[in-house]
């Protein structure tokens, strides 16, 4: 179908990064600006951005430093899972009106090659989900407990930032396929109170009302199989302590020293891993996009019979992009963090 010029504005509003943070990101570091809204060339659609996502791991594009992805370009808009519905289409597989998964968010249009844009339907799930328990940090913990932590059953897991879009569902995925106990942390009694009740966690704790140490003690007696770490620091130091024999430990992420200026210690007790038989892994999950038709599948009929439950966090309007991201980063939200449009 040929480009429809006449439904395409003149601009769109976008947000760039105009200069790298230091330690924790500022207002002054970004800009939001008017941009000029393209028409589709061959082979590319026109998306109006419904939902567009913040994620943790986007706080690491904002630094120079080499890393699994490429940075952030200063001066030009930044980039993030969206969501929305196409105005125009110059490739013939994708019409005006379908709906699609793209990575050109932190905009409120973009222009996208149509072999980058995954159609997804809105009447099998709401789009929002496709940013968070049926998309990609669904996916990350799906991939993250079943495959970097080869979960079994009878398995005894901790989870930390549970209360999270991915560790609320690793939980929840644990409890499913036959966990013995399932652990959480969390920064709210609030929160702890949404993992026992709702997610079905055996126990859970508030990780700012004492020692992590302590506080796991108490959770896990038995100690833990498998340590699904998104928060690093002293969770990461707690968990090796209480690891049992032949237990694993995922590094999914490691919110608490994102921010840091100075290199975090380490843990202390790395020698534990000698006596427990123990391993530490970490993973990315563009590496397990083999998993997405299982995970679909499988965490797609859980989210429909009701069995695997999520919460989302939804700020209104891109003007606010930058607040709901530094939301993340401080750990306001409960479940998916995303921004309606």
């Amino acid at each position: 179908m040929a480009a429809d010029t006449p439904q395409i504005p003149a601009t769109g509003r976008e947000w760039a990064l105009i200069s790298r943070p230091v330690g924790w990101p500022k207002p002054e570091d970004f800009e939001l600006r008017e941009a000029p809204v393209t028409a589709p060339g061959p082979g590319q659609v026109l998306v109006k951005n419904l939902y567009v996502s913040v994620d943790p791991y986007m706080r690491g594009r904002m630094s120079a430093a080499k890393s699994y992805v490429a940075p952030y370009e200063l001066g030009k808009a930044m980039q993030g899972g969206a969501v929305g519905v196409v105005i125009a289409s110059n490739d013939e597989g994708v019409a005006v009106g379908d709906h699609v998964l793209h990575f050109f968010g932190w905009r409120e249009y973009a222009t996208v090659d149509a072999k980058q844009a995954v159609k997804v339907d809105p009447e099998a799930a709401p789009l929002s989900t496709y940013l968070g328990v049926l998309g990609m940090t669904g996916l990350t913990a799906y991939a993250g407990l079943l495959r970097t932590l080869s979960f079994k059953e009878g398995d005894s897991v901790f989870v930390s930032g549970a209360a999270g879009a991915v560790g609320g569902q690793v939980g929840q995925i644990a409890k499913l396929k036959g966990a013995s106990r399932v652990i959480g942390s969390a920064g709210s009694d609030e929160k702890v109170k949404l993992l026992l009740e709702e997610y079905g966690f055996d126990a859970a704790f508030n990780y700012k009302t004492g020692d992590v140490h302590t506080l796991l003690k108490e959770a896990a007696p038995d100690g833990i199989d498998a340590y699904f770490d998104n928060v690093g620091g002293d969770h990461l130091e707690a968990a090796i302590q209480y690891l049992n024999r032949d237990g694993r430990i995922a590094v999914c992420g490691a919110i608490s020293v994102y921010n840091n200026t100075e290199p975090a210690p380490g843990p202390r007790n790395l020698a534990r891993l000698i006596q427990t038989r123990g391993r530490i892994e970490g993973f990315l999950v563009g590496d397990h996009y083999d998993l997405q038709p299982q995970f679909v599948q499988e965490v797609g009929g859980w989210v429909r019979s009701g069995e695997l439950k999520y919460r989302e966090t939804v700020v209104e309007g891109i003007e606010n992009n930058l607040e709901a991201f530094m939301g993340v980063l401080r750990g306001d939200n409960t479940g998916k963090m995303v921004v309606k449009l």
